[in-house]
């Protein structure tokens, strides 16, 4: 599948100006009072979270929750009176195996108690077939309030082939947010982290939060026969100017997106009811030249991704996810600016998890992480071996003692209580003294204790 030809770029200057009308819808709606989120869905569909969220609770989406999200947020009960506004608090104790030095902006060098994030949604129906997922988010570790995920959908059901389908327009912030599996690195593994921690690893592909709320992009997509899911959509970034007045400030900036920014999508999907799978590829292709240069770096990412859910009658719930990116580079102003050794470079990162739930309740999930990429002494300052190879494994276990049809002020109460260990058997190409300083990989292994609640 190639997104970049003559034909397919007459679709993309379609998709873009209507992109402008919904940008000018989304600037209203998140000038609106934003709030919502999991429960404010709840309140709409009438189905408890967990008929939409394995574990009920968290991103990971049942057969249910992927479909109430390609038909657009809009399935209701019929019911009036429904608000599409929710919240969100999460709040955490971090320990790293060794105190970091320098400590983390605002916090300690160790075993630092925090409010991350304090969310508010505008999530739900808002007309016949429009829907929303638009989040606004103080973040308490850096201090700051900013519009986090948005996603803007338009969706309209048909017959095509004899066939049901669903056909629908995103407007979205970031590359693989309107995605609806749990492959995509928006919305995989861990589901929260600690924000206080090193993350998994000093770089990643630009699918995986290179552009994150930097960017406004649409996309048209289409399910077909509850089998076939396919999507096309471009991005452009905003402008400094945009990026500060939304909160996310102007110093990470990517640049501009080039004329030929194409993102794309094709899976197949299975509902077999007591369990599904889907697999698929996705791409996302874009040159980004930075404010005042007069060249740029491409980047072509290929992603393949696959997952497998056992549903049985809920009481036991197994989910396996897993996903492969491969980034092709062309660092062509890099180099020409002395900040690359080469010209061309490659960064791949994988990811596997499997998870166990029982009674909706008590979960456990073990993940395994690894980059690997091409070696730079120049870009990759920050390690010793100027190797950006971080390896390693997350472990989680977690209580959600609500959001099922019986449970206390359901759907309005949601709460998961977890501990995560992160464990590092290589970080920015090391095992041992990976920044030249002494500093192991090991030292960055992570502690999280977290109370996750929704309302």
């Amino acid at each position: 599948m190639n997104p970049l030809n003559s034909g397919r770029r007459i679709r993309l200057s379609a998709i873009r100006r209507t992109g402008t009308t919904l940008l000018a819808t989304l600037g209203f709606l998140a000038a609106a009072p934003s709030a919502h989120a999991v429960p404010s869905f709840a309140r709409q569909t009438g189905a408890d979270c967990a008929a939409c969220h394995v574990g009920a609770y968290g991103p990971q989406l049942t057969p249910y929750g992927i479909k109430f999200k390609l038909g657009g947020y809009t399935e209701t009960d019929g019911k009036s009176g429904k608000v599409p506004l929710s919240g969100m608090i999460v709040g955490s104790f971090t320990h790293t195996q060794k105190r970091q030095d320098p400590a983390p902006d605002h916090s300690q060098p160790n075993n630092n108690h925090s409010l991350d994030e304090a969310s508010l949604f505008l999530a739900g129906r808002l007309a016949e077939k429009v829907g929303a997922f638009i989040q606004a988010t103080y973040d308490g570790i850096g201090r700051s309030t900013a519009l986090d995920q948005v996603d803007v959908r338009a969706a309209h059901t048909l017959e095509l082939g004899g066939k049901e389908t669903i056909i629908g327009l995103s407007l979205n912030n970031n590359p693989g947010v309107q995605d609806p599996f749990n492959t995509m690195p928006v919305w995989s593994f861990p589901y929260t982290a600690s924000a206080l921690g090193v993350g998994l690893g000093g770089t990643g592909t630009m699918i995986n939060g290179g552009l994150e709320q930097r960017v406004a992009g649409v996309s048209a997509y289409a399910f077909w026969n509850n089998l076939i899911y396919a999507e096309l959509g471009t991005y452009r970034t905003l402008s400094p100017t945009m990026q500060s007045k939304i909160g996310i400030g102007r110093a990470d900036d990517p640049g501009r997106l080039g004329g030929g920014t194409a993102y794309w999508r094709l899976a197949v999907f299975q509902d077999l009811k007591k369990q599904a799978f889907n697999a698929g590829v996705f791409g996302f292709n874009s040159s980004i030249q930075p404010r005042g240069e007069s060249t740029g770096n491409r980047y072509n990412d290929l992603g393949v991704d696959a997952s497998y859910q056992f549903l049985g009658t809920r009481k036991h719930v197994a989910t396996v996810n897993t996903s492969f990116i491969r980034e092709r580079q062309t660092l062509g102003q890099l180099f020409d600016a002395g900040e690359a050794d080469s010209r061309k470079a490659r960064l791949n990162e994988f990811k596997l998890n499997a998870s166990y739930h029982f009674d909706q309740t008590w979960g456990a999930t073990l993940g395994r992480f690894l980059t690997t990429g091409t070696a730079d002494a120049t870009r990759y300052d920050f390690s010793a071996t100027g190797s950006p190879n971080s390896s390693g494994y997350i472990m989680q276990a977690d209580w959600t003692p609500w959001g099922k049809e019986a449970s206390w002020n359901a759907p309005w109460a949601n709460l998961r209580l977890g501990a995560q260990y992160t464990m590092y058997t290589k970080f920015n190409g090391a095992k041992n003294d990976y920044d030249g300083t002494g500093r192991n990989a090991k030292d960055n292994n992570i502690l999280f204790l977290f109370a996750w609640t929704s309302f």
